[in-house]
């Protein structure tokens, strides 16, 4: 395998105060990389520079309110330093709560932090990720996008319809227009969304004469030790149940990755370490993180759903979806 270039690159990257997001930011940050972490709030900010040192940049950059991503997107743009891998790994979750929760700018949250606040900063950034060096785009979804993966299969299934609710805009409490709210698949089609999003964007990049790799990967179902960990956003009426799903699916079926090589595969797609994820090799690729056996996990080359796989409704998300991000 041919890897990127030894000089050090800059990385920015969503999701980094927290979870895989943290774990590759570490990992990074120890090999030298420049960093640009934002975060939702100065708390979280300081918070952040103060566990991984004032080398890294972390400007605040709420992924729920678009008028914060576009202040971020401007301050980046004035700064002019190119970026050289865009990792756009933050997500949000909230199982088990029977209404929707809402955006600033009032979509429903999910579709919110882990799809439109991507792809607005993912539009107004590209300016310096073409300008990088062997530049690349990293995409943190899920296998629970395809109904036929075992995560999928459970509860109802992904599935964007003719995005009647994008259509609608604000207000919506699903993508396919649906009127009853369910935070499970919210979650399931927002993965749909990022995986649709960066086989759109390729596919521009390529009819302009400007092609990169765009990496899009499923780490597996993550479920880390702490109380802060996987439900972390989620609300239950039965608490004991998540912790004995925790401890059945991590400790004795074993089926489950750490946040740490999560993070470290993760570290990996960003820089061009991963085997076969070749740095020279541009265009469209979906990594899965697939269970083999109980307590053996392969990190490979996957195929996406085959909703996931439609250029006409790759366009029209990506279309729908810039229609709703304020123009820089």
């Amino acid at each position: 395998m041919s890897a990127l270039p030894s000089v050090r690159r800059h990385i920015l990257l969503t999701g980094g105060s927290s979870g895989i997001g943290f774990q590759a930011a570490a990992l990074l940050l120890q090999d030298g990389h420049r960093l640009t972490l934002p975060c939702r709030d100065a708390a979280t900010a300081a918070g952040l520079s103060e566990r991984l040192g004032s080398r890294v940049s972390t400007p605040v950059c709420d992924l729920a309110d678009l008028s914060s991503v576009e202040c971020c997107a401007q301050s980046l743009l004035a700064e002019g330093e190119p970026i050289d891998t865009l990792v756009l790994n933050a997500g949000l979750q909230y199982s088990g709560w029977a209404e929707p929760r809402w955006s600033s700018q009032g979509f429903e949250l999910t579709i919110a932090v882990n799809h439109l606040a991507h792809q607005a900063l993912l539009q107004q950034l590209m300016p310096l990720l073409v300008q990088g060096t062997a530049a690349r785009l990293v995409v943190t979804a899920s296998e629970v996008h395809d109904p036929n993966s075992a995560g999928g299969k459970v509860g109802q299934p992904a599935g964007l319809g003719d995005l009647a609710g994008l259509r609608q805009g604000p207000g919506a409490p699903m993508l396919d227009g649906s009127a009853s709210f369910n935070a499970e698949k919210a979650y399931k089609d927002s993965k749909l969304c990022n995986l649709l999003m960066a086989r759109e964007l390729e596919r521009q990049l390529r009819e302009q004469g400007r092609p990169l790799p765009v990496l899009a990967w499923s780490p597996g179902l993550v479920i880390p030790r702490s109380k802060d960990g996987f439900f972390r956003h989620s609300r239950s009426h039965n608490p004991g149940a998540q912790a004995l799903f925790a401890l059945v699916a991590r400790d004795l079926l074993r089926l489950t990755e750490t946040p740490q090589r999560a993070g470290a595969l993760l570290a990996g797609l960003a820089t061009g370490l991963v085997p076969q994820a070749r740095s020279e090799s541009s265009g469209f690729q979906y990594w899965s993180n697939r269970v083999l056996a109980p307590g053996r996990l392969r990190f490979e080359p996957g195929q996406p759903s085959s909703e996931a796989c439609s250029d006409v409704l790759a366009r029209q998300l990506w279309d729908l979806s810039a229609n709703q991000i304020p123009r820089l």
